[in-house]
């Protein structure tokens, strides 16, 4: 696996069939200014790694931190805290407790592929985003 100095930084898996999740992790990618962000498709042997390790269900978004791993909401939450974007004011929904905020981001995953469409493949990133992927070496 690239190390790039990997244990400074916030793994994101995400759905990488998903066209909205790869939206966002594009989204993420050009928001990233201080470079605190890797990413790899839940798909992906390098996120079936971590899920292994980590005792983790490929259900949601998840962000590992070291040895903290958030998901649903509270990973949505966390990456948007990371980033240079006027999506920040979206962290005011810290207010409402988790399992409330899960709630609502279970109903709306149920439905992303409807909404936004399914890939037949994984997301491939391109030479400008490569080194955000993880990926075995």
């Amino acid at each position: 696996m690239k190390t790039n100095n990997l244990n400074s930084k916030k793994i994101i898996l995400f759905d990488g069939v998903c066209n909205m999740c790869i939206w966002s992790v594009q989204f993420v990618i050009k928001n990233d200014k201080k470079d605190v962000f890797r990413f790899a498709s839940l798909q992906s042997k390098e996120a079936e790694k971590y899920i292994k390790n980590h005792k983790l269900s490929m259900n949601s978004i998840m962000l590992i931190d070291n040895s903290k791993i958030k998901s649903k909401s509270s990973a949505v939450l966390s990456i948007l805290s990371h980033l240079d974007t006027f999506w920040r004011i979206l962290l005011v929904f810290y207010i409402i407790p988790y399992p409330i905020r899960d709630l609502i981001y279970i109903s709306f995953a149920k439905s992303r592929y409807y909404f936004f469409g399914k890939r037949n493949n994984c997301m491939v990133p391109n030479k400008e985003i490569s080194s955000k992927f993880l990926s075995l070496s």
